[in-house]
């Protein structure tokens, strides 16, 4: 396919997805699916491998790990104190950031020791020299192709970031444009990760773009500068900090409970299903697929807790009790 197929392929992608993701209409409004508690899969869903490999390659356990950070969250209660406070700032249930907590450190990270250990690490990246580039390029360059004309900043950081991410998925992901092969990962993983693959994002497991996604309602809600990737020091202070990861986590939270509210789904009284948003991302695709599929009449109609998910919803009152310790 030329460089005039491929564009009129993320054009129409992107004004779909412009359309899908706009204010939400009165008729979705008056039909809003209220999301049941619990699990929808009787079973826990496949792990994938990457995570199994993390677990061994440490030579532990994924309970060992679950039993780890709640360990954590159980000595921690100034970290406690946070999670109440920025889930009220952000109209949230506080579950639903200890699930995020929980899922992170259960399968892709074990949780280390004390809370200080990420105030450390933080420090550590606030000097560091780095900018976000893939194969020579800079993010902000690489975002000036045409292919991303129609993702509009009128709209906001979160359609902004999520438009972008859609178009690397489209147009580049795993394809060769102009003579350049792009690696089959994430956006993410090519631009936002200017250290080493698999690094790890601080206590909530933020990722760069994920933080740019929610920058406008982080700024709206708590009055933290906004980001840009022109400012790569400013997203590591926000996402390695721990009193300001649990505000994005939040923040976080907020978004997909807002993106599938858009498209007439409640998922505010399941903490599985945000678990679920906040390690696979994307909520405004994934709630337009799920409105869309429903329309169709294919048979599903609610969303579906990942291996990530499951894992809290299973675990729901043990989890609880965290908050009923303080």
């Amino acid at each position: 396919m030329g460089f005039i197929g491929r564009l009129t392929k993320a054009v129409a992608a992107v004004a779909v997805a412009i359309a899908i993701w706009g204010a939400p209409t009165a008729s979705l409004a008056d039909k809003m699916v209220v999301v049941p508690a619990g699990n929808r899969s009787a079973s826990q869903p496949t792990i994938p491998d990457a995570s199994a490999r993390r677990t061994s390659a440490f030579n532990t356990t994924y309970d060992a790990k679950y039993q780890q950070i709640v360990a954590l969250l159980q000595r921690e209660r100034k970290l406690m104190v946070q999670i109440r406070k920025a889930a009220a700032a952000y109209d949230v249930a506080p579950i639903h950031i200890i699930g995020a907590l929980v899922g992170e450190h259960t399968y892709n990270v074990s949780a280390v020791g004390t809370a200080q250990t990420y105030y450390v690490k933080a420090l550590a990246y606030a000097n560091a020299d780095f900018s976000f580039r893939y194969k020579g390029k800079s993010v902000q360059e690489f975002l000036t192709r045409p292919e991303f004309a129609n993702c509009s900043e009128d709209k906001g950081s979160a359609i902004l970031w999520s438009c972008r991410d859609q178009v690397w998925e489209d147009a580049f992901r795993g394809r060769t444009v102009d003579g350049v092969t792009y690696d089959g990962v994430t956006m993410q993983r090519a631009f936002f990760q200017p250290f080493y693959a698999g690094q790890t994002f601080g206590l909530g497991q933020i990722s760069p773009l994920t933080a740019l996604q929610v920058t406008d309602l982080v700024n709206r809600n708590s009055g933290f500068a906004k980001l840009t990737p022109d400012k790569p020091q400013a997203i590591y202070r926000d996402i390695m900090d721990p009193d300001r990861a649990i505000i994005y986590i939040a923040a976080i939270v907020r978004d997909a409970i807002d993106a599938y509210a858009d498209q007439g789904f409640d998922i505010s009284g399941n903490p599985g299903i945000t678990a679920t948003l906040f390690n696979v991302g994307q909520p405004r695709r994934r709630a337009a697929e799920l409105r869309q599929a429903v329309a169709s009449g294919s048979g599903r109609k609610l969303p579906v807790e990942n291996y990530y998910g499951w894992l809290i919803n299973d675990r729901l009152a043990e989890l609880q009790a965290l908050l009923s310790d303080d």
